[in-house]
């Protein structure tokens, strides 16, 4: 089967994407309830300061439960259960909390994000069909379908279309890891004096959806995983925004830059300058 032939028609992405939104909500309605008082570390992933909770992989496994049952062939992409194949032609890309250390300390913002893509669950290559972020803390949901634009909540959304780099507020995130921190410092150093402000919010996910709706003009960040960006990126794009990596890549684990096409080619071109997506020394 060629990839061309794996990408369902308008119908299939609108059912996909009501899927997405509920299985969002469901194991949102998980994450909100089920938050004790005091969250203990269940273990870590890439670094100590990286952490993973019991509330992670009980998410997780909820949505893997709900999509064997109702797309069994389908493969899945979990942030803590790895990758289980399937026969479709589609993954869905999972993150049962986005925004762990958020969710560990009682900080907004955490997420749960769902995704449904077409090909390789790689985003050097696949088609993000159908997506949904649900923000615990707050309630809100923004979903998209691939050719059928964006919303929050039910209603259309669109990016803000800023005026210069200069009055563009910035969302962007930092690894865990000491040396990547170290890099991501300089880079910062460069791009907050030429716009409006910066803000670090803790959720890639949401981060990503709030370039969509407005609430941010520009996002980057280094380091994103597959299931950091499936549906948030999806959102944005959606609702107008360019997302793309550097050097004319994809969004890649390499760098994510997302925000209207005249102002995101300046960060991109600004990031560039700078060597943000340079090795790690």
């Amino acid at each position: 089967m060629s990839h061309a032939e794996t990408v369902p028609s308008e119908p299939d992405v609108t059912a996909l994407r009501e899927l997405a939104r509920h299985l969002a909500l469901e194991a949102g309605a998980l994450v909100r309830g089920g938050r004790p008082d005091r969250v203990e570390v269940a273990g870590t992933k890439s670094s100590d300061v990286d952490p993973v909770t019991a509330m992670d992989r009980a998410s997780e496994d909820l949505l893997r439960r709900r999509l064997a049952v109702q797309r069994p062939e389908d493969a899945v992409l979990g942030e803590e259960g790895g990758g289980t194949p399937g026969t479709s032609g589609l993954t869905w890309v999972l993150d049962p909390i986005d925004g762990t250390v958020n969710y560990l300390y009682g900080v907004s913002s955490w997420a749960v994000s769902v995704a449904v893509v077409a090909g390789e669950p790689d985003p050097a290559s696949w088609t993000v069909l159908a997506g949904a972020v649900h923000s615990v803390v707050d309630g809100v949901t923004w979903s998209a379908g691939r050719g059928q634009g964006a919303d929050r909540d039910g209603t259309a959304i669109q990016v803000r279309r800023a005026a210069s780099l200069a009055t563009c507020l910035v969302g962007t995130g930092f690894g865990y890891a000491a040396e990547r921190r170290e890099q991501q410092a300089r880079v910062l150093v460069e791009v907050l004096p030429r716009v409006r402000d910066v803000r670090r919010l803790g959720s890639a996910a949401i981060d990503l959806c709030l370039v969509g709706d407005g609430s941010l003009d520009l996002y980057y960040e280094r380091g994103l995983n597959p299931w950091d960006m499936a549906a948030g990126g999806l959102v944005a794009a959606e609702a107008g925004a360019r997302v793309s990596g550097l050097h004319g890549a994809p969004a890649t684990v390499d760098m994510t830059v997302a925000g209207t096409p005249e102002r995101q080619a300046e960060l991109v071109a600004l990031l560039e300058s700078t060597g943000a997506d340079a090795a790690v020394r």
